[in-house]
């Protein structure tokens, strides 16, 4: 029986980026805050001295305990799904900061394309150019809406980056608070190349700090140190942008947030049209607590909000055969099996040192920047050369004919251990009829709930997109001038345990129509006006770039939301 607590105006279920900035802008208007987080608390003092490759990289620290919870996976509805043992293909993090602490920094924002795609898809192209078994929306919400809180996030955030003009990029209120990173010499070699060609390049906006620097919420934090342990890390220096590190302090220090630790939500106590709080279990003693609160705020990972939603009873979950309901519906991941991989003879590179948002790309090939009129595709992909450090371990880049172990491997090991980089893309995901998240009917977690099973494979559209990318990232490569280039054109089926991005959206996805998405541009729900979703999980589709900024903005809009509804109730659109 769960002891049942004082009831709350807001519970917060998750603290990392979604949860943290809810937290701060709720608690600085004087809103009372309980933020239940299901890991332990995190400082930046917890880092120190923390590049540990094997503890954080390998061994994976700072994410969640695969034996206790995990999704099933399936290509297609033939096969049965089977549990995720080991990290691959995403890495979900667990803790105060969530994967805010262990992310790479890089904070691109979506483009006016993105948040209108299939009316200006229809616009340019007509209606046979989308698939009938693609259920592309707009977002209810333009660009220009958006635009402020992207500027909020930016600012809190001290993201470090240069504008891009023309492309489809939208346009700016401000530029980027601090300037972007430094160049190294195999970005300098990707931008006289690409420049060449024709080409645009820009360095990458990064939440990795390019210089000191003071947020608006008087946070202050130093400049990164390009130690290369980001990815997988947290940050020792406070310079990669953290919730842990900004948001989460500014909520505590105005005492109105209630941060619990080891708290693990497990259900949304609902009358089917209002949630009357949360059901959570303390992880260390095992006891349930009911926690009751006027307003309901889901704020965890893709996956945990889409499995607590489903578990709950809460929305219409999708079924694939009708394409009716909502919930688990368009789940998108990212398609970047395009790259060319460069090896040199007789240059090297200082590949150790880096960030994880140290890169250089082009804008010429994404959203619609050029014509799809003869392309078996939507959208495109940036094309861009990181750096985000070698680390010692796991990196052991050869070139493909050569033995994968023995004398000949530890040879060509060492030879091109500093002489090698690829140009690699990151294309967007369109979303699928068959491509969606809902509940296993076999396997459960260690609290008897069901386990979130996802079906999802690569579709023609991303062959298609693939290959075409390809044949760019080919060209740059030739340009550069490498001594041996290695090209992969082919995009094979989806493997949960080696496909190796992390960026997982959609499942609870945003719109105007109630009928065809889950929550309204306030990211608060159809079916239940005092829950708010906030996450990547409300992306429609994913573009070809990193979430988090959309994802923070996104936030900061979901928190203007919450203040109106607690003032005056009622749906907000």
């Amino acid at each position: 029986m769960a002891k049942k607590l004082p009831k709350v105006p807001v519970v917060i279920v998750g603290m990392g980026w979604a949860g943290g900035i809810v937290a701060a802008e709720l608690t600085k208007a004087g809103i009372n805050v309980v933020g239940l987080e299901r890991g332990k608390e995190r400082k930046t003092a917890d880092y120190a001295m923390g590049h540990d490759e094997l503890r954080y990289q390998h061994r994976e620290e700072l994410m969640q305990d695969l034996s206790k919870e995990t999704i099933t996976s399936r290509n297609n509805e033939k096969m049965r799904a089977l549990p995720m043992r080991d990290y691959g293909t995403f890495i979900v993090g667990d803790g105060v900061g969530g994967a805010g602490s262990h992310w790479n920094g890089q904070t691109y924002r979506f483009l006016p394309y993105d948040f209108e795609i299939k009316t200006k898809t229809v616009e340019r192209y007509g209606e046979d150019k989308i698939s009938k078994d693609m259920p592309l929306q707009d977002w209810g919400i333009t660009y220009d809406e958006i635009e402020p809180y992207y500027d909020t996030f930016e600012k809190m955030a001290g993201i470090s980056g240069e504008t891009v003009e023309g492309f489809g990029y939208g346009p700016r209120q401000n530029p980027y608070p601090t300037g972007p990173m430094l160049k190294t010499p195999i970005m300098k070699m990707f931008e006289a190349a690409t420049k060449n060609l024709g080409y645009s390049p820009y360095v990458i906006p990064s939440g990795n700090l390019s210089e000191s620097y003071k947020n608006p919420d008087g946070i202050s934090r130093g400049a990164c140190q390009y130690c290369a342990y980001c990815e997988n890390f947290g940050c020792e220096y406070g310079a990669k942008a953290d919730p842990a590190v900004t948001v989460i302090p500014v909520a505590q220090q105005t005492g109105n947030l209630d941060l619990r630790t080891h708290s693990n939500v497990i259900e949304i106590l609902n009358n089917g049209s209002k949630a009357t709080g949360v059901v959570y279990v303390d992880s260390i003693t095992g006891e349930e607590f009911e926690q009751p609160a006027e307003v309901v705020v889901i704020a965890s990972y893709v996956y945990n909000n889409v499995r607590l939603l489903l578990n709950s009873g809460l929305g219409r979950p999708y079924d694939s055969a009708t394409q009716t309901g909502v919930i688990g519906k368009n789940y998108c991941y990212q398609v970047s099996s395009a790259s060319s991989m460069l090896f040199f003879e007789d240059k090297e590179f200082n590949l150790y040192g880096g960030a994880g948002a140290l890169g250089i790309e082009i804008p010429d090939f994404v959203g619609d920047a050029f014509d799809h009129t003869n392309e078996k595709f939507l959208h495109g992909a940036g094309i861009r050369v990181t750096q985000y450090g070698n680390r010692p371990i796991a990196n052991n880049v050869v070139p493909g004919d050569t033995p994968k172990w023995g004398a000949e491997f530890k040879k060509a090991s060492i030879k091109y251990a500093n002489s090698y980089f690829p140009v690699k893309s990151q294309g967007a995901s369109m979303p699928h009829r068959y491509n969606y998240l809902d509940l296993d009917p076999t396997y459960k977690d260690a609290y008897g709930k069901p386990l979130l099973r996802m079906t999802f494979d690569y579709t023609e559209q991303d062959k298609e997109l693939v290959k075409f990318m390809a044949k760019k990232t080919h060209e740059i490569a030739e340009k550069i001038g490498a001594d041996i280039i290695q090209t992969n054109d082919v995009q094979n089926d989806f493997n949960v345990n080696k496909d190796t991005n992390t960026h997982n959206t959609g499942g609870v996805i945003m719109g105007a129509d109630p009928e065809t998405s889950a929550v309204n541009s306030y990211l608060q729900m159809w079916d239940a006006e005092n829950v708010f979703v906030v996450g990547a999980s409300a992306f429609p589709h994913n573009s070809s770039f990193n979430p988090t900024a959309t994802l923070g903005a996104l936030s900061y809009r979901a928190s203007e939301g919450i203040q109106m509804f607690l003032k005056k109730g009622g749906s907000l659109v």
